[in-house]
């Protein structure tokens, strides 16, 4: 039985559906967007072959995580190159037309491209036959050593080759979204080329690599590999990361040079090279994440795409909470919350559930640039919402050792009064602007929805399984088969083409997260090759004189800076590496610095002047870039104050006895909507700037957690509440100061 075809819902949904289920405002919500230099192929060979690709990309991570392990390195290698061949082949070196390729049209070579495609051709070609002839020689004949001279001969050919297909890919892209550029092919076999090297060699590259005993084949190796890195993270997730892994490959060479703390003694090329492609670099904590459980959830999401499953989420969250004040904004809440958490991108989910939520934001009375904003503190917050948080649980469990169900776990609270507060933000804001929600006739009916309430199945068992002592995988697994089995209570059966497409559709959204983690890889080798991190955290614990509260606001700054137009995965990676360990030699707990660091790491999409979250809201809602992003900061105030209270107490964190953690997460939750009483001026009326002012200070007077600091701030809030219920007047309340 074959699946159904993935059309979009508007076109497969009759009349009848739409009548059993009522208006249908979800339609594809959680579709990938194309870039704009991503390819589109339309059919022949060449889409052909590149769904053949997909599918066997995400089959080959399914069936060695499940059934068959590989050795580590071998299967990284892999995951690494299969996400570069991908990545060249289905991204351009530059934003390509909307117009697809001509049928028939035969390839076109400009005058000038003809000197870079032969040099790129010869340089790449020989070395892949270098390569291929040193695994068939081993294959036919045993010979665990080719002859001297083909390891000795391939490496600057191949280096040569990569630069002139670099250049054409540059300097001459194809403008048709339909065909693939020459150059970005010679890039995928030069992938294939460092690959096969590698893994010939993976024994004792073990030993050697990094050391003076690293050979120059080795070097050549290395090199390439990291130039195409760099390439792939630049066309995936622009230049930012890149800029950054450039900046730390230049402070390995420039450190003899460099003054103070960040000199150091310096590194040859090979030394550095070899080692930054070890599971100390770009092989290490980041790549073993992206290898396993991020391509996995994403595979999931696959699967609720493809079972229409997302498109249930929003429609439910629609008929929930739709028709309230402000409607659309509260649906954004706890849509985009929930599809973030799976898909592990903030500017990704506001262009796919914003497209919805944004335009019905603005018809019920939001202003433009409250509409974006409110979509992109969403979708960020989605990154820390258990039990997924984006991927971001995985690293660190990864990094730091402490189980998974630990790290969820002491997700929880925090979550809880981030989106807490972003609902009191919009509620607030609908109250003081006399918004209305949609009519009802509009909405889905949700009596009607709640009938299909097995459709959260998947979500449920993948919980479930979580903390019934599965592994991560396992439950993964079986949270994508459970989204498979439920698709077959609705109209949009999973059958072997619908899971097939869910597998090229899991490829295609991992391969930006593949290059991005290898990428963070590059900068988390500098640090652990040159000591920077450790030597950091001595200038971090000089700057805060041994004053903890001082050593935190500098780390929210330096992981909010490391953090401004990165992918948050990256983000978390780099700041974990750079900041979070000065924190831990202050005394603060692991797990509290590790939370700290990641959500700021994860806020910095919605915080001026690079925010990248709100930049895609801003796009959607035709706003002003800064102001949005300025207004989204307002709204996910809460998350910038939310860790400096699981610092104040850890029972945030669900750490300490219940009694404990449920007084301080009521305390908290009263903070929080005094913080978003004071930030929006309404509290139970207009405020006045003087009384917001006030009720600010109340708001952070809970921040700690302290018994009297708590008693000050509800006395705050109570006061504030009976001045405008006129039961007292301003002089009444300083006298009651006195």
């Amino acid at each position: 039985m074959t699946g159904t075809p993935q059309t979009p819902l508007s076109a497969t949904t009759s009349p009848a559906d739409t009548s059993r289920q009522g208006p249908v405002l979800a339609q594809g919500v959680d579709e990938e967007p194309l870039a704009g230099n991503q390819r589109d192929f339309t059919g022949g060979l060449g889409a052909g072959l590149m769904i053949v690709l997909c599918i066997l990309y995400t089959a080959f991570h399914i069936g060695v995580m499940n059934f068959y392990p590989l050795e580590t390195w071998t299967y990284r290698l892999i995951h690494v190159a299969g996400g570069l061949v991908l990545g060249f082949l289905l991204f351009s070196a530059a934003s390509i037309s909307a117009a697809p390729a001509e049928a028939g049209r035969p390839l076109r070579v400009a005058p000038l491209e003809w000197p870079l495609l032969i040099a790129a051709a010869a340089g790449i070609g020989y070395a892949a036959a270098m390569i291929a002839f040193a695994w068939g020689a081993w294959w036919l004949t045993g010979a665990a050593r080719p002859p001297a001279f083909v390891f000795e001969t391939y490496g600057v050919p191949l280096t040569a080759g990569m630069v002139a297909a670099l250049a054409g890919a540059w300097l001459f892209p194809e403008r048709a979204r339909g065909r693939v550029h020459w150059a970005d092919v010679l890039l995928a076999v030069a992938a294939v080329t460092v690959l096969g090297y590698i893994l010939f060699n993976v024994g004792a590259l073990r030993l050697r690599a990094g050391t003076a005993l690293a050979q120059t084949a080795d070097f050549y190796a290395a090199l390439v590999g990291v130039i195409l890195i760099l390439e792939a993270t630049r066309r995936l997730a622009g230049l930012a990361l890149v800029v950054i892994a450039a900046i730390f490959i230049l402070y390995s060479f420039a450190g003899p040079y460099l003054p103070g703390f960040l000199a150091h003694r310096g590194y040859t090329p090979t030394r550095f090279f070899t080692y930054i492609y070890t599971d100390q670099g770009i092989l290490g904590d980041t790549t073993a994440v992206s290898s396993t459980y991020i391509i996995l959830f994403i595979t999931f999401a696959a699967f609720l795409q493809a079972s229409k499953v997302g498109d249930y989420f929003v429609n439910f969250a629609f008929a929930a909470a739709g028709h309230a004040r402000g409607g659309p904004a509260k649906v954004a809440v706890f849509a985009s919350g929930l599809m973030g958490m799976i898909n592990g991108t903030s500017a990704g989910n506001v262009v796919a559930t914003g497209s919805l939520t944004i335009p019905l934001m603005k018809r019920v009375g939001y202003p433009a640039r409250s509409s974006g904003a409110i979509e992109a503190a969403a979708s960020s917050g989605g990154q820390i919402m258990p039990p997924i948080m984006g991927a971001g649980a995985f690293i660190m469990a990864e990094v730091t050792g402490i189980p998974y169900t630990e790290i969820v776990v002491a997700a929880i609270i925090p979550s809880v009064l981030y989106f807490a507060s972003v609902y009191f933000m919009v509620d607030l804001q609908a109250l003081k602007l006399g918004m209305k929600g949609l009519p009802r006739e509009e909405l889905p009916v949700f009596a009607k929805l709640v009938r299909q309430v097995y459709l959260f199945i998947p979500v449920i068992i993948l919980i479930y399984a979580l903390f019934s002592g599965y592994s991560v995988i396992r439950a993964g697994t079986l949270a994508m088969v459970a989204a498979a089995v439920v698709s077959w209570l609705t109209p949009y059966r999973m059958g072997v083409a619908a899971v097939l497409r869910a597998f090229e559709l899991a490829a295609k959204m991992s391969i930006q997260l593949v290059a991005v983690c290898a990428c963070a890889g590059i900068i988390v080798g500098v640090i652990a090759l040159t000591g920077v991190g450790a030597r950091f955290s001595a200038l971090l614990l000089a700057l805060a004189a041994q004053n903890q509260l001082l050593a935190l606001f500098f780390a929210m700054c330096i992981a909010i800076v490391l953090g401004m137009g990165m992918p948050t995965t990256a983000a978390y990676a780099v700041a974990a590496a750079v900041v979070a360990p000065g924190l831990i030699s202050l005394g603060i707990p692991v797990l509290t610095a590790h939370f700290f660091v990641f959500y700021f790491a994860v806020m910095s999409a919605i915080t001026p002047p690079v925010a990248l979250a709100a930049y895609a809201g801003a796009a959607l809602s035709g706003a002003d870039p800064m102001r949005t992003s300025v207004e989204s900061f307002k709204i996910g105030l809460a998350a910038f104050v939310v860790p400096f209270m699981f610092f104040y107490s850890q029972a945030l964190l669900m750490q300490g006895d219940w009694l404990e953690i449920a007084h301080v997460f009521v305390t908290a939750s009263v903070g929080i909507f005094l913080l978003a009483a004071a930030v929006q001026g309404w509290f139970f009326g207009l405020l006045n700037p003087l009384v917001r002012v006030v009720l600010l200070i109340g708001a952070l007077a809970m921040i700690k957690g302290g018994l009297i600091s708590d008693l000050v701030g509800l006395a705050i809030g109570a006061g504030v509440l009976l001045y405008q219920k006129k039961v007292v007047s301003p002089r009444d309340l300083a006298h009651g100061l006195d």
